[in-house]
């Protein structure tokens, strides 16, 4: 198990861009915005001999008592719960503000040591921009500047003092280790998306049986995509709460653009989307635009109706002839009609995210492909596109995730637009390629006589 770092401090001080260059990555979002993070965030930290788990936090307040920031300060709270060392951020060009005093009255009466870290401190005397931080108590502050890496490895030999050491790869590894760092390969990560408020930090929250996320009847409360490990009956999977995502005319906030993208991006990173809606709003056009850009990524699909225990019995067979008349182009993903909250539906949806994963991962054999083939255009011939009839010969798959299937013959570019979705229904159906979108590829044979004279 590895040891955690947990980073605290009040808001827009630069947590998240130590978090940042600790785990070197941009997993993080930063703006010169307070309260931008408020989920707290993992990630592995290995510079130089250091080994470690850090941990993001929100602005933490503890004197407050409603709203997002107390659910903010509700989440510093359980990384501080499991913290096996803190490290406390300031401000050197504000110096100590009375919640830096609140903060470090809360800190003392934990058990774990704290570091101090005098962030900003680019372009200031070194023992100036400190001294006015040694009456907190908690030893010598350190200046650091995260934005630009200064003092920051000074931070991390303080803070971790005491961790186990990290061997590199010339070194000698524990056999565990190595194996669960292979398995971490081998996880499903499945993206919880949708639009604002449909209740996927809920989703979340309910698959964990914790509050792991904030979850307030508020649109735009999660604005990062946070990544939750999660383990169901042996299975590891990576659950990717993502932000809320609106239509593009409506996003004028630049935050608001940013989670957006790393919404996008966690989608295309994923391996199966669980696409969230609200039962008790009409399916909107947003919807059918997520759902189409999952399908163009590739990516295998899931749907979840959620908040179905809310809805009236007379409305639901309508609900249900609405989502099969606007997303008719999902034929292929399985439909579950949920409640995230009272956890109804989530052990029926999760086993659909199995089956969309192995649907996207099957091996399928060339001799099967190209018997299905010729079945299917001996019920139905490819239609004649001028002085030309498309001549499928064989087929072999050409990748996975999703499963590509590449159809050899004549004239292939001329196949028509509803032939091409005749064979990629009938090879969907035959293999029972439940979840995952099937891609076909057409490649036609050269004439070897098309150069000779």
């Amino acid at each position: 198990m590895r040891r955690k770092l947990v980073l605290v401090g009040r808001p827009n001080v630069g947590k998240s861009t130590l978090f940042n260059r600790l785990t070197r990555s941009r997993d993080a979002l930063v703006a010169n915005i307070p309260g931008l993070t408020r989920d707290r965030n993992y990630g592995l930290c290995r510079l130089g001999d250091t080994d470690c788990l850090v941990v993001d936090t929100g602005g933490f307040e503890p004197m407050v008592k409603d709203g997002v920031m107390y659910a903010m300060a509700r989440q510093a709270e359980e990384a501080l719960a499991e913290a096996d060392a803190v490290v406390f951020i300031l401000d050197a060009r504000q110096g100590i503000t009375s919640q830096d005093r609140e903060i470090s009255r809360r800190l003392r009466l934990g058990k774990w040591p704290v570091t101090l870290a005098v962030n900003k401190s680019e372009g200031l005397n070194k023992d100036i921009a400190v001294a006015e931080f040694y009456e907190l108590g908690f030893g010598d502050p350190l200046p650091v500047s995260a934005a630009h890496g200064d003092g920051v490895g000074n931070l991390l030999d303080s803070a971790c003092a005491g961790f186990p050491a990290y061997e590199s790869a010339d070194g000698i590894h524990d056999q565990a280790e190595t194996d669960a760092d292979v398995a971490d390969i081998s996880e499903c990560k499945v993206a919880i998306v949708g639009r604002p408020n449909v209740g996927k930090s809920t989703l979340i929250n309910s698959l964990l049986g914790e509050e792991r996320l904030i979850a307030i009847d508020q649109p735009g409360t999660t604005r990062d995509s946070i990544e939750v490990p999660f383990e169901r009956n042996g299975n590891r999977y990576t659950l990717v709460d993502t932000a809320g995502m609106r239509k593009r005319g409506k996003v004028s906030d630049s935050i608001e653009k940013f989670s957006v993208i790393k919404s996008l991006q966690a989608i295309e990173a994923s391996n199966v989307a669980i696409l969230v809606l609200d039962a008790r709003q009409d399916v909107a056009e947003q919807d059918a635009h997520i759902a189409d850009f999952i399908v163009q990524s590739g990516r295998a699909l899931v749907l979840a109706i959620n908040k179905w225990d809310k809805l009236p019995a007379d409305t639901r067979d309508k609900i249900k002839t609405d989502l099969t008349r606007k997303l008719q182009f999902l034929g292929f993903a399985q439909k579950h009609y949920i409640s995230a909250r009272s956890k109804q539906g989530l052990s029926a949806l999760f086993r659909s995210v199995d089956q969309a994963w192995s649907a996207a991962m099957r091996r399928l054999p060339t001799p099967q492909l190209t018997r299905v083939l010729q079945e299917a255009i001996i019920r139905q011939s490819p239609p004649r596109h001028g002085a030309f009839r498309p001549k499928p010969r064989y087929a072999h798959q050409g990748g996975h995730n999703p499963p590509l299937i590449v159809i050899h013959g004549n004239a292939m570019e001329h196949m028509s637009e509803s032939y091409k979705r005749y064979l990629q229904n009938t090879f969907q159906e035959t293999f029972r390629l439940r979840g995952t979108p099937l891609k076909l590829q057409f490649n036609s044979s050269q004439n070897p006589y098309v150069n000779k004279a």
